[in-house]
């Protein structure tokens, strides 16, 4: 099974800028999204559809605004929309799909760099996230948990961790964070496959910094620690260029 995660930063757009040929040819089972910003009346389904995928769409209430999708090649036993949590699921943050005993989700862990207003809210995002991902595992214990986690884990994983260290999804209280939910029984599919620096998966729109790969790994496959013995391959893929982030893959032996 080849998972792919992409916050496309506006389904729309990505779609002007060739995501839905891109798709074809990269032909992943499963691909959650991120940063759809748009209704589903606002998306040309039937596209997707022709590729094969059965797909799922779960919007913010907010027009225009965050959002999460999954798109997969085989018809889910069930899917589940949010985490029945009202001030999360209002933003269109989680949404997880059921394949027999292993589940995939899509999630959008909310950024904090408007200020501390969403810097709080993004805090307690994650200790809810945390309660909400422990308790899932006692129902649905092999879990595929991919997304835009905006943190950057370790300093190999940011261009500048000197002077990133005090900005928002490189904080010393985020970063404790991943520690522990790792620490919980996550693998970070990526990394323990690959330990080499200068792998981004998110680069800003200012001062070239894409050309010059100076990037955060804010993108993430993260796995339950009982699907190790599938984990066949990780990677970044950024030559995709429908957005500020490129797609993260992960390939399970499933």
């Amino acid at each position: 099974m080849k998972i792919i995660s992409y916050n496309v930063n506006g389904i729309r757009a990505a779609i002007t800028k060739g995501f839905i040929e891109w798709l074809s040819t990269a032909s992943p089972d499963v691909i959650c999204l991120q940063e759809i910003k748009a209704m589903v009346d606002q998306i040309p389904v039937m596209e997707f559809e022709a590729l094969g995928y059965h797909t799922f769409w779960y919007p913010a209430q907010k027009k225009g605004y965050s959002g999460v999708a999954l798109l997969s090649k085989k018809q889910p036993d069930r899917v589940i929309y949010g985490m029945d949590i009202p001030l999360y699921d209002a933003e269109g943050r989680f949404l997880r799909a059921d394949f027999g005993e292993l589940s995939v989700v899509s999630v959008y862990h909310p950024s904090g760099s408007s200020g501390d207003e969403r810097q709080s809210f993004k805090m307690q995002w994650l200790s809810r996230f945390q309660d909400y991902v422990n308790h899932l595992r006692l129902e649905r214990p092999k879990l595929v948990l991919s997304g835009d986690y905006n943190i950057c884990h370790q300093p190999i994983d940011i261009h500048d961790p000197v002077r990133n260290a005090t900005v928002s999804g490189f904080l010393p209280e985020e970063r404790e964070w991943m520690s522990g939910f790792l620490d919980q029984g996550f693998i970070d599919s990526f990394r323990y496959l690959n330990k080499e620096p200068h792998h981004y998966s998110w680069w800003s729109y200012r001062a070239n910094a894409r050309a010059n790969n100076k990037g955060w790994r804010i993108d993430y496959n993260m796995l339950s620690e009982n699907l190790l013995p599938k984990l066949k391959s990780a990677s970044i893929l950024p030559q995709a260029v429908h957005s500020d982030h490129c797609p993260v893959v992960v390939e399970l032996d499933c």
